[in-house]
């Protein structure tokens, strides 16, 4: 029998029309829009399935990407497909959060619309983000180290895969010298903020504040938090991962080995794109994943519905 990780994509991997099959085909995931809009006062639909500039905005990007991996959650738990663990990347644990029953859905979509406004508005100018391709760990730290001013790395994505954050100035001088110290590749990312860094404090405090209002309840399943590759099984300390997440770099490779070590071997992707299930095969080659981002990838988990 297998052990199943439901995992959840971050922002980047969004596209107009994302999950439109989904809201046309079942009634539970027209329902969750319904309430999505109402908790939001969004028109969701709108920002979803028709060309606008408003989905690649932080503040809209987060509500959409959660919305949509919200839906295909409710279609793979009602073909009666369910999971041992579960993780996402960077806003992608909400997703897990959702799977794990940690938070009710209208507190959900409330929390991350809020999450996206915070995260847009806590340092609108000045920051930045690159990815580093090809240069070990060791070596991206030293680049970042040896910077002046605020940079250090924001995501651990997978091996020859890393993200560095903060001030633009700074970003771009690690990136240069990330070259120089052998990286392949460097791609500077087109974002709204330096995520995961401390110069998002603003917008983690606030998430605090918010974080004390709604009902947190003990997982369902074990969830694997980004702050610290650990599995999360109490609500005692989820409110402050949640918070420290914004300002913390994210830990997925290690995340992802986690799961690995207890067990699991199938991995399910909900959510557009398929970055997740790229950074697995660089992680374990041997990795079973599986991608849902249609109606028709439902095909796909039919062995695991029958197994």
């Amino acid at each position: 029998m297998s052990k199943i990780a439901f995992i959840f994509p971050g922002q980047g991997s969004q596209y107009v029309g994302m999950g439109k099959d989904f809201y046309d085909s079942y009634e539970e995931v027209r329902d969750l829009f319904k309430l999505a809009n109402e908790v939001t006062g969004l028109n969701l639909e709108e920002i979803c399935f028709t060309e606008n500039e408003k989905l690649n905005q932080t503040e809209y990007t987060q509500i959409a990407m959660l919305l949509t991996e919200m839906s295909i959650l409710k279609v793979v738990r009602k073909l009666g497909v369910t999971a041992d663990m579960c993780a996402g990347l960077s806003l992608g644990e909400y997703g897990a959060l959702a799977a794990a029953d940690v938070l009710s859905d209208r507190d959900l979509l409330s929390l991350i619309r809020k999450r996206g406004i915070y995260m847009q508005n806590a340092y609108p100018t000045g920051g930045g983000m690159c990815a580093i391709l090809g240069l070990d760990t060791e070596l991206v730290e030293k680049a970042c180290e040896e910077t002046d001013g605020y940079v250090r790395i924001a995501n651990y994505n997978c091996p020859g895969q890393l993200i560095i954050t903060g001030e633009k100035v700074p970003v771009t001088n690690a990136a240069n010298k990330c070259c120089e110290l052998g990286a392949k590749k460097t791609v500077e990312l087109n974002v709204s903020g330096p995520f995961h860094s401390s110069l998002l404090k603003d917008a983690a405090d606030k998430l605090a504040d918010e974080l004390k209002k709604v009902s947190i309840n003990n997982p369902a399943i074990p969830y694997v938090c980004n702050v610290d590759a650990t599995a999360v099984t109490t609500n005692e300390n989820i409110a402050g991962l949640l918070s420290d997440q914004v300002i913390s770099p994210v830990k997925w490779e290690q995340s992802f080995k986690f799961m690995l070590d207890n067990g699991i071997d199938t991995f399910i992707e909900m959510g557009p794109g398929k970055t997740l299930s790229g950074f697995a095969k660089r992680i374990d080659r041997a990795a079973k994943v599986i991608s849902i981002q249609t109606v028709e990838d439902l095909e796909k988990i039919s062995e695991v519905c029958n197994g």
